[in-house]
């Protein structure tokens, strides 16, 4: 089957034609004729099996299929445009390709990518956050920061940190737990694509797993807003839990019923020796930031 992906030269004399709704001005700013501006759009129409504008005797005007294709020919242009400057323009090498897990994101890169920035303002940051294997799969990046197995990622790696699991409710519920069994009174929820979870906790605490009910979510944010609804007690999974769980007005609720988990954060890349200058100052930068915190 042929892909409907057109060419990139048509994309880019649509984006003018389209911007400027003249084939004329377009013809200018691309230093081509009309003429070719003309047929170039009309292949275009032709791969897409759609008119993207309407001919009128002295102008040109989007159609509304043309006007609403206009916004992502010019993200997809400007993002190629960005990847290709920072990978190859002039200032090659500046540009920095970053994934992570969307809750150490979220709760812990955040807080320290001013630091970074302040020592580092030559090098731009493009964070792409995920959680399944699928999203880290997806596109180029130099580091990824991911949680569980690095082998799966990459060939190299540092362990950035662990995380310490404990039960996290809304105040009025967390107010109602006093020992370790009544957590069995209200709905657990559980995040399954972790490893360490509500079994390990309760085993931890000496309660039977078989006696709770369990609700599930597909990541940690999720379950804490859930927690803030009153829909249960979700388990914070700090360090990188922390920001959320106050954001979401959670708190502890019991004390000393942390356990630490069984996996770890880390940073992922095909080969140390052959990480961009930006990379590698940025794993040198994250390794001692995160040293300097105090995370596990």
């Amino acid at each position: 089957m042929e892909s409907r992906i057109p060419s990139l030269n048509w994309l880019r004399v649509f984006e003018v034609a389209a911007r400027t709704e003249s084939f004329a001005r377009a013809a200018e700013q691309l230093n081509m004729s009309p003429a070719a501006v003309s047929q170039q759009v009309k292949s275009l129409e032709e791969r897409l099996g759609a008119p993207l504008f309407r001919r009128l005797p002295h102008a040109v005007e989007l159609t509304v299929v043309g006007r609403a294709y206009l916004p992502p020919v010019q993200q997809a242009l400007m993002t190629l445009e960005e990847a290709t400057e920072g990978l190859f323009g002039a200032v090659r090498g500046q540009g920095l390709y970053l994934q992570s897990v969307l809750i150490f994101a979220h709760g812990v890169l955040a807080q320290g990518l001013a630091d970074f920035e302040k020592h580092h303002p030559d090098i731009s940051v493009m964070l792409n956050t995920g959680n399944s294997a699928a999203d880290f799969q997806q596109g180029f990046s130099d580091l990824k920061i991911i949680f569980g197995n690095p082998h799966a990622y990459g060939a190299e790696s540092d362990r950035i940190m662990g995380e310490w699991l404990y039960p996290v409710a809304k105040p009025t519920v967390a107010g109602q737990i006093m020992q370790a069994g009544d957590l069995l009174n209200w709905p657990l929820i559980e995040v399954g694509t972790h490893r360490s979870g509500w079994r390990q906790v309760l085993e931890h605490m000496r309660v039977r797993p078989g006696a709770a009910r369990m609700v599930h979510a597909d990541n940690t944010l999720m379950a804490m807003r859930m927690a803030a609804a009153g829909r249960g007690i979700a388990l914070a999974r700090a360090p990188a839990s922390d920001a959320e769980m106050q954001g979401a007005g959670l708190v502890p609720c019991l004390e000393k019923g942390e356990v630490a988990g069984s996996q770890s954060y880390h940073l992922v890349y095909d080969s140390l020796s052959g990480l961009r200058p930006p990379a590698r100052r940025f794993r040198d930068w994250l390794l001692n930031w995160v040293s300097t915190q105090g995370f596990r």
